[in-house]
């Protein structure tokens, strides 16, 4: 398993983010993970806009508590023509327990570049300008 040091989002949820069984509802992790996988794409290829066309193999594997400090880690697991593919791995730091960070979620999520008339557009090769 690889060491995830850099997030490209941390924060702690509240109590607002609940469902009715006072665990953090699936959806705002889900917001999350869309949105550090987007973070990821832009930082990886300098494209200023991506659209999500698919998350898959999404996996709650624990609950997220009130309290917890989150952290979202993305890393490129492949590049297309027009297309990114970033895994996200979520981890929670319990609060006021050890620091110790347990996995709770993972994601694959698959972003299309576009252009500033939303249409879709190539992903240049790290050596070329980006157009936007």
């Amino acid at each position: 398993m690889k060491d995830y040091t850099d997030p490209a989002i941390r924060l702690t949820l509240l109590p607002r983010d609940t469902n009715p069984q006072g665990t953090i509802f699936g959806g705002i992790i889900l917001s999350y993970i869309d949105m550090a996988g987007a973070i990821e794409a832009h930082r990886h290829t300098k494209v200023e806009r991506f659209v999500t066309v698919a998350m898959r193999e999404v996996i709650f594997h624990k609950p997220v508590f009130v309290g917890d400090l989150v952290s979202f880690y993305a890393e490129t697991i492949r590049i297309g023509t027009t297309s990114i593919t970033v895994r996200v791995i979520v981890e929670a730091e319990r609060y006021g327990g050890t620091s110790d960070r347990i996995r709770v979620t993972e994601a694959e999520v698959i972003y299309v570049a576009v252009d500033a008339n939303r249409r879709k557009m190539r992903i240049p090769k790290k050596d070329e300008d980006v157009l936007s």
